[in-house]
């Protein structure tokens, strides 16, 4: 296995934990922030691991948009409107999930509408790399 697959397979790995870790939040009546954090997360950690599948560098960015830009320079089809509307949508949970006194109280449905997004952009990338 090369070293770029590890790191691949490394990145996915991470992801599905966090998607594990939602899984388990939302049967146990978890906190809706972090699962929108989580959430947030696996978008990030696929667009990357699309990247780093493409021999590309990836920069620190938790910028969703930005990332999903670059894996669009790479594959027209990133262009798809509803994976760019789950971007959008999971964008918001990075920071205002983090940080005391930016916490804003996001909803079980927000909480599960995050998850939904997540596992469509993990489906996406999931198919460009078979």
């Amino acid at each position: 296995m090369t070293k770029q697959n590890e790191l691949f397979q490394e990145w996915v790995r991470y992801a599905d934990e966090d998607l594990r870790i939602i899984e388990i939040a939302l049967r146990e009546d978890g906190p809706p922030n972090q699962i929108c954090f989580h959430a947030q997360q696996v978008g990030e950690k696929y667009l990357k691991a699309f990247l780093i599948f493409n021999n590309q560098e990836i920069e620190k960015s938790h910028q969703l948009r930005y990332l999903l830009d670059l894996c669009q320079l790479l594959d027209s089809s990133f262009n798809d409107n509803e994976l760019r509307d789950d971007v959008i949508y999971l964008t918001q949970f990075y920071i205002e999930t983090r940080y005391p006194g930016d916490i804003p109280a996001f909803s079980i449905k927000e909480a599960r509408l995050a998850f939904e997004a997540a596992v469509r952009i993990k489906e996406f990338v999931s198919d460009k790399v078979k």
